[in-house]
This record gives structure tokens, C-alpha cells and sequence, in this order.
């Protein structure tokens, strides 16, 4: 839980989330292995968690998935 927190807080802060704001805000798609290296996780398990978050509408891959939104509800799965 500690890990899918900290990639949480990641995409947030990747996509300038503050409290105030738009619903969703779009960001560069990154690699799964550059985020688990920000993480201090495997690869494996950002995918894990990633497929996790995407199913639970908190994030979804745009056009041709060069482009990863995320959404606000997020937050709210951290906690804040």
C-alpha cells in the first residue's frame, strides 16, 4: 500500500495537481521503468499498480497511448 501511495503522489504531482483545479490533467506518458525507479519499486509492480489505477478510473491512456491522464480522484485515494 506504502508503494501505491508513493506512485500516486507521483502522477499527482507529474500532472501539477493541487486542491483547486481542472478534473483531469494530461501528462507525457512515462515509462513504467522510469517510474518505478522514482518509486524505489520494480517495474512489475507499477504495472501492477498502473493496471490498477486504470481500472479503477483514476488514470486512462489517451490516443494511441502516448498520453496519460490523470484524473482528480485520485487525491482522494491518497488521502488528501
Amino acid at each position: 500500500m506504502i508503494v501505491e501511495k508513493r506512485l500516486a503522489h507521483i502522477l499527482l504531482r507529474m500532472a501539477h495537481f493541487d486542491r483547486r483545479g481542472a478534473r483531469e490533467t494530461t501528462i507525457a506518458k512515462v515509462s513504467h521503468e522510469t517510474l518505478a525507479e522514482m518509486v524505489g519499486t520494480t517495474r512489475s509492480r507499477v504495472c501492477f499498480f498502473m493496471k490498477r489505477f486504470k481500472n479503477s478510473g483514476f488514470i486512462y491512456y489517451g490516443p494511441k497511448g502516448k498520453l496519460l491522464r490523470v484524473r482528480r480522484a485520485l487525491l482522494a485515494f491518497c488521502g488528501q
